[in-house]
């Protein structure tokens, strides 16, 4: 079966490198550009928005943009003094005649190269070359547009939403979706961590310095679209190694004053989720705001949730320059943790719980507030402050699971989160010759504070999350604040209608501390204390540097481009680096930072609506990369004379990942059959080929290790139809073997370290819309295969999680 899908992958991804065997002939866009008193205008821009395609009016105000390949394009116009003018048009078999009159400037929001037009989409697009106060020319980018998927957006499947991304690994740790867990390019999923993850532009993680995990993921239902930015966003965003994630959440409508939403959905293992929204604009205020209720009984034993989440904004256009956006979210889960299995657990039944005392609890607050001036028709402003007050808090047995909880005292984790910050954009636009250039500058500020305990709790089973000694506690007890000042600029130089360079710098400057105290306690086999002492620790350490990155797009035409880019990257200890206590982990006091470069080079396009693709080569050098390794000491419970084996956290190697990324989707009715069809039948294709491996290490059998959590085959493949208000979807993913540890171990005792083995997943959604009201409906997991895509360290294990099996589901909507 997997050589069949990698040979079918392959046969893909040569008819990607060869767009022209899809070829269609080219037109022209052509008129006259005059002022409202009928007077032609010399030198008026006229721009293809999304792209750097740019021409101007000769001196009878005539302007012509050239080979354009069928489709729909969104055309601006702009001359000094005048207001920016749009036009919509679709380009099908002849030239097209466009005039545009210009109006005197008097306020002026538009942008020249902008576009917030909805484009049709299979789901996926990409983001422009320049969007909003961001610049993202030469770099890879998804857009997932929510809207035009379908899949089980009750759960937040992530299978089914990120299906059409190239090179995810999903770490699918819970049937509900209430954690996202994606990673790329040998990259872990663990929480998203290695992305920087935001929601309509600012931070939403823990910590996004010292802690970068994200326990709350907005729900699916609620995003209007997802963008994803790789390793190249670490000029703009900050230094993960993985890029960019932004949820951006539905507006209310710009055209009424109430709209009612509301999606009543339910499923297998006692799945329950309740979605209501409501949204509009009266005057200058738009507003958007909803509530989510979840419950399920899980798929396994001892896995209970119910979740809360809020949310509302309110954009006030105090004046046609100047607009504000308080933004306000709210989410609480309360989750019961059967635990994690050993191998052979899984083998004999993969629904079995061994722990029914673990429970985790997350209460998460969000605020924003983002402004946004325009300070003329070629210069915007944007400014958002940003704060989080949030807590995270796991009790339970974290022993080895080969073992059986006999009860007692509880291991209790509690984190809380208080932090702040501002982003602020400036963006112009400008002339270099004939060209029109784009310069984007930036400062950030950000201030963390985290509070991190850890000690005994209560020897029952109920969620209760108090410490039976808060003034002395058995593990430990820090304060870890942190401080990020930043500054940042990239410049997109349009050297021809064709070629540009977008070269950037940043400057970082990060300062992370830790005070407080932790337990040396050491146990004989008789559970007697040996040691038992209060070690004070308090560590500083601040550090600062500049990283570049330099970006290349040629756009061969409008569906034709050929793009690449480099970028540094870099990665600070997290808190989890420097300090906690989980079982045999011990963590490295000399641990360092991580550094590295993303070099990508690729080619994508489109062939009118029919179809699409996107093929990517990518290097990505890791130093000092963080990981964890098996060593031996002597064990302290036989007096030293015997030794233990640990897991050493520290800066295992140095690790290099090699990679093609490939995707493609056509309509097959459109394309073969007829172009103007209402009924679409696409088929996708999405295949990522990766080597990681270890090249320089220190520590003992580590180079030439494959690097962990990198599959070598990343498949996934599906099928739409859709006709009228119709629209079903099947999806297959494959994904091959993987380490869990750097040390490639095939199996521990623990079952922490081992080999994730190879698996498939099917999946099928439907959806179907009459007038206000909205079916959904589908089952995941379709042929009920027992697998897992992760091995966890501590919570919700340790040991194997395993995957739900086959689920159900049927969702219920009206919209008034």
């Amino acid at each position: 079966m997997t050589t069949r899908f990698l040979l079918y992958g392959l046969l893909c991804a040569v008819s990607y490198l060869n767009p022209g065997l899809i070829q269609a002939q080219t037109y022209d866009i052509y008129g006259t550009i005059t002022d409202e008193q009928s007077v032609v205008l010399e030198g008026a821009e006229v721009v293809i928005t999304g792209t750097s395609k740019l021409v101007r009016s000769d001196k009878k105000g005539n302007y012509r943009l050239e080979d354009l390949h069928p489709g729909d394009y969104r055309i601006q116009a702009f001359s000094m003094g005048k207001k920016v003018a749009s036009k919509n048009v679709s380009v099908t078999d002849s030239d097209v005649m466009l005039n545009f009159e210009l109006l005197i400037l008097y306020t002026e929001l538009d942008q020249v190269t902008v576009s917030d037009q909805r484009q049709s989409t299979f789901g996926i697009t990409k983001l422009n070359s320049v969007e909003g106060t961001a610049i993202y020319d030469a770099k890879k980018s998804e857009v997932l547009v929510l809207d035009d998927i379908t899949a089980n957006l009750a759960t937040n499947n992530s299978r089914q939403v990120y299906s059409r991304v190239a090179g995810l690994n999903i770490w699918e740790s819970d049937g509900a979706g209430v954690q996202l867990g994606i990673g790329g390019r040998g990259l872990s999923p663990n929480r998203s961590s290695n992305f920087n993850t935001r929601q309509n532009g600012y931070d939403i993680a823990a910590d996004a310095l010292g802690y970068p995990e994200s326990y709350y993921t907005p729900p699916t239902q609620a995003i209007d679209r997802i963008e994803i930015v790789r390793g190249a966003a670490s000029l703009q965003y900050g230094t993960q190694f993985g890029g960019m994630v932004n949820f951006k959440f539905k507006q209310g409508p710009e055209d009424k004053p109430l709209e009612f939403s509301t999606r009543q959905s339910a499923g297998s293992f006692g799945l329950f989720n309740s979605f209501n929204s409501i949204g509009g604009t009266k005057g200058k205020v738009n507003y958007y705001g909803f509530y989510q209720y979840k419950h399920s009984d899980g798929w396994r034993p001892n896995s209970d949730l119910d979740q809360h989440t809020a949310y509302a904004s309110i954009r006030i256009d105090v004046t046609d320059r100047f607009s504000i956006k308080p933004e306000f979210t709210y989410m609480s889960y309360l989750a019961q943790q059967p635990g994690g299995l050993t191998d052979k657990q899984f083998e004999e039944d993969p629904r079995q719980s061994n722990r029914e005392r673990n429970w985790f609890q997350v209460d998460w607050n969000l605020v924003a507030l983002e402004m946004d001036y325009q300070l003329s028709s070629s210069t915007k402003l944007n400014s958002r402050f940003f704060g989080l007050i949030a807590g995270r808090d796991a009790v339970g047995n974290l022993g080895r699971i080969d073992r059986p909880d006999f009860g007692g005292e509880r291991d209790l984790l509690k984190d809380d989160y208080q932090n702040w910050g501002n982003e602020t954009r400036l963006m112009y636009h400008y002339h270099t010759g004939q060209q029109l250039s784009v310069l984007l500058t930036g400062v950030r500020y950000y201030q963390g504070f985290t509070h991190r305990r850890q000690g005994f709790g209560s020897d029952g089973s109920d969620a209760d999350f108090e410490y039976l000694h808060p003034d002395n506690l058995e593990g430990s007890d820090f304060d870890l604040p942190s401080r990020n000042v930043s500054w940042f600029a990239e410049n997109i130089f349009n050297l021809t209608d064709k070629f540009s360079l977008t070269p950037g710098v940043r400057f970082e400057y990060i300062r992370t501390e830790s005070d407080g105290y932790y337990k040396n306690r050491t146990l004989d086999l008789a559970g007697n204390v040996l040691v038992d002492e209060k070690v004070e620790e308090s560590r500083e350490d601040q550090r600062s540097f500049i990283f570049f990155g330099l970006g290349a797009s040629y756009k061969q035409s409008e569906n034709l481009e050929l793009y690449a880019n480099f970028s540094q990257n870099y990665r600070a200890v997290n808190f989890n680096d420097i300090r906690v206590n989980v079982g045999n982990l011990v963590v490295d006091p000399n641990i360092d930072d991580e550094r590295g470069y993303n070099f990508e080079i690729g080619t994508r396009g489109k062939v009118a609506n029919r179809f699409s693709y996107d093929v990517t080569a990518f290097h990505l050098s890791y130093q000092d990369r963080i990981g964890t390794v098996l060593r031996k000491e002597p064990n302290p419970m036989f007096n030293n004379l015997v030794d233990r084996t640990i897991r050493y956290r520290t800066n295992v190697a140095d690790a290099q990942i090699y990679g093609i990324e490939t995707f493609a989707e056509a309509d097959l009715f459109k394309l073969w059959v007829n172009p103007n069809s209402p009924i679409k039948l696409a088929l996708f294709s999405n295949l990522a080929l990766i080597n990681a491996e270890y090249t320089e290490s220190e520590e003992n059998g580590i180079e030439g290790n494959q690097v962990e959590l990198v599959p070598k085959v990343n498949f996934k493949t599906g099928l739409t139809f859709a006709k009228g208000n119709f629209r079903a979807i099947y999806q297959l993913m494959y994904v091959s073997e993987q380490f869990s540890d750097a040390t490639n171990a095939v199996s521990t005792p623990t079952a922490i370290e081992g080999i994730i083995p190879a698996y498939s997943v099917m999946d099928i959604s439907f959806s179907y819309r009459y007038k206000k009201f909205v079916v959904e409906s589908g089952i995941n997991n379709l042929a009920d295969r027992q697998y897992f895509t992760r091995r966890a360290t501590g919570y919700p294990g340790p040991g194997i999680i395993p995957s739900d099996g086959r689920s159900f589901y049927v969702t219920l909507g009206v919209d008034l």
